[in-house]
């Protein structure tokens, strides 16, 4: 799965660089969204399939599934911190940049609006690295730890472009898990970025 993920990216470069015109370059964006669209449905569709053993996993945890996005919450933003002095960065800095959750577009823009356009810049290119890092690590993840540890490295992106890796890496079960993480996250960060860049 590694090798299929890191191929179509490497492919994807050489032919965005060497193929594809500038003009049709233009709508891919728009091109992306649909099929990420269509991926999603066929994601919905799976869940709506196995929806007995998915509410029954819900019903299960209960509480606890609230529990996983303050987790990887917390564990972001304490790793950025930790990382961030590292490289001199003051709290407000490296928290905020944490609390992207992996949602570059908003984090960095959020960031570069309100404070400073180079730390937008970090945010924005933390929060791509961390994508990218999640689609290498869920798969390795999946092989030696837990099911619900796939879900933390996503963090805001485990409700749309890291789900179907989630799912196919685990159940779906953890599907909805990750689903229901995604839109906290996603929703935890324009309160966090713009609370926290201003401490």
């Amino acid at each position: 799965m590694i090798i299929l993920i890191l191929s179509s990216v490497i492919g994807g470069i050489l032919v965005g660089k060497f193929i594809i015109a500038p003009d049709l370059a233009s709508n891919l964006s728009q091109m992306t969204t649909y099929f990420l669209a269509i991926l999603l449905f066929g994601i919905g569709i799976d869940i709506g399939k196995n929806k007995d053993e998915v509410l029954s996993k819900i019903k299960q945890l209960g509480w606890k599934v609230i529990s996983v996005p303050i987790v990887v919450a917390i564990g972001s933003i304490i790793g950025a911190v930790i990382s961030g002095t590292f490289l001199t960065l003051p709290f407000n800095e490296a928290s905020a940049i944490g609390a992207g959750f992996g949602w570059y577009s908003l984090s960095g823009v959020l960031i570069t609006k309100i404070y400073d356009i180079q730390i937008g810049s970090l945010a924005f290119l933390t929060n791509v690295f961390r994508e990218l890092l999640a689609v290498i690590l869920i798969p390795l993840l999946a092989k030696t730890k837990g099911k619900i540890t796939l879900i933390a490295p996503g963090g805001a992106t485990t409700m749309d472009t890291t789900l179907p890796l989630i799912i196919q890496s685990s159940s779906s079960e953890i599907g909805v898990i990750a689903f229901i993480n995604g839109i906290v996250l996603s929703s935890l960060v324009p309160i966090l970025v713009p609370f926290l860049i201003k401490l």
